[in-house]
């Protein structure tokens, strides 16, 4: 019974509308009632899903990512990326897929790469005649590749979620193989479509010119070395590199670009702020509602439940995928993957899959998540930047949807592809 009230007033609670942190908080509580226990328990388990100290590396990365969008480091990203592929067919989406890879490699946030480059590129492709259900699916499935790369802020929620025993710098290591293969899938369904539809390709502005695009936009592009490189050599954690991120965008927004007035740090810290404390609210209540999960022993009884029905590991992941896929309908990034990561890891742990190899099959069945209503904040996003409805969206979705999901399973069942880089590195 008590799993009734724990899981019932949950999904009624969803069903109703209700905003996912409260949920689950509202969730927790009536369980925690319902025991006999005392419902303090509930705001002490709050409390502590937030108190921990690799869990700042989220704000900051945040408030970088807001700092380049405000401090001309998109826009240059952009330009090298409209010299280095916009003379494919269909030039723009291309354009807009590369943009996604490169900013998406120093925000770690798909909507950030969904609002800073769709709100650059959506409008470009619309006057160049590119249809806008067109270049807001480019955008929201590009934004995806954010997830899989350097600095992804939420590698370090699952390796948190993890309870700290998987390596942040092997899920970084791990994330790049599968980004660039998803990059790649999206680039190819691009090109197809375009073709379909007629998009033209832009004039190549010539190899100087491309030269002159990656110089500009090279101290943007550095940070990714930065990160990348001080966390994977154990120079700083991926705490103290986010802090670095932030000291290093506001040094070239400000002296090297000089795009970055007073009013556009204030905008920056304001939306950081507020980002932040409904990402903290949201992990705060996963983590009591992940809490009363281990206390009532619910991974165990999944072990049994899917023992039960296979013992084979592909169909095992098979499974887990498509649980994944379908939570990832009604539910946001950061809860499913604290509420996910305490009942799976275990699971996947007694079939023998490494962690490493999970962390990143998770984030991608939940960044494809982000993009499938009724709870698609990316998708949601895109529409809004491009000015259409989320039917219109949805309605030729489905090239880019596939992609990403042929990329999820042959990411699934080729764990060299998320593993050998990180062996390569240890």
């Amino acid at each position: 019974m008590v799993y009734w009230v724990l899981f019932g007033s949950f999904t009624l609670l969803m069903l109703m509308g209700t905003p996912i942190a409260f949920c689950l908080g509202i969730a927790s509580l009536l369980t925690v009632i319902y025991m006999g226990l005392p419902p303090i328990v509930v705001f002490q388990q709050l409390n502590s899903g937030i108190s921990v100290f690799a869990m700042m590396a989220i704000p900051f990365f945040i408030f970088a990512g807001d700092l380049m969008i405000r401090g001309g480091i998109a826009a240059r990203l952009i330009r090298f990326a409209a010299g280095l592929v916009g003379h494919l067919r269909g030039g723009l989406g291309q354009v807009n897929i590369v943009a996604s890879t490169l900013f998406g490699g120093i925000s770690g946030s798909a909507v950030a790469d969904a609002s800073a480059v769709g709100g650059l590129m959506i409008p470009q492709m619309a006057k160049r005649g590119y249809d806008r259900d067109y270049a807001v699916n480019v955008t929201v499935n590009a934004a995806i590749i954010a997830l899989m790369i350097p600095p992804s802020h939420n590698m370090i929620l699952y390796s948190i979620a993890a309870g700290g025993n998987v390596s942040v710098a092997d899920l970084f290591t791990a994330g790049i193989v599968p980004g660039m293969l998803l990059a790649l899938a999206l680039m190819a369904t691009a090109y197809v479509v375009a073709r379909r539809r007629g998009y033209p390709a832009e004039p190549f502005p010539g190899f100087a010119r491309v030269g002159y695009f990656f110089l500009a936009s090279l101290p943007g592009l550095l940070l990714i070395g930065i990160i990348f490189g001080g966390v994977r050599s154990g120079i700083f954690t991926a705490t103290e590199s986010s802090c670095i991120a932030v000291i290093y965008a506001l040094a070239v927004a400000i002296l090297v670009y000089r795009e970055l007035d007073w009013a556009g740090f204030v905008e920056a810290t304001l939306g950081a702020v507020r980002t932040t404390a409904m990402v903290l609210l949201v992990i705060g209540a996963a983590a009591s509602f992940g809490w009363l999960m281990a206390f009532l022993q619910v991974q165990q009884t999944a072990i049994a439940g899917i023992r039960a029905i296979s013992d084979d590991p592909i169909m095992v992941l098979l499974l887990i995928n498509l649980s994944l896929l379908l939570l990832g309908t009604f539910m946001d990034m950061a809860p499913m993957i604290i509420i996910c990561t305490p009942v799976l890891l275990p699971i996947v742990k007694a079939f023998g899959i490494d962690p490493v190899h999970f962390g990143v099959v998770m984030i991608l069945n939940a960044g494809i998540g982000l993009n499938t209503p009724p709870v698609g904040t990316v998708l949601f996003v895109g529409c809004a930047v491009g000015g259409i409805t989320i039917r219109e969206a949805m309605r030729t979705i489905w090239p880019f949807f596939g992609a990403s999901v042929a990329v999820l399973l042959l990411v699934t069942y080729v764990p060299a592809l998320s593993l050998w880089l990180p062996a390569l590195f240890r």
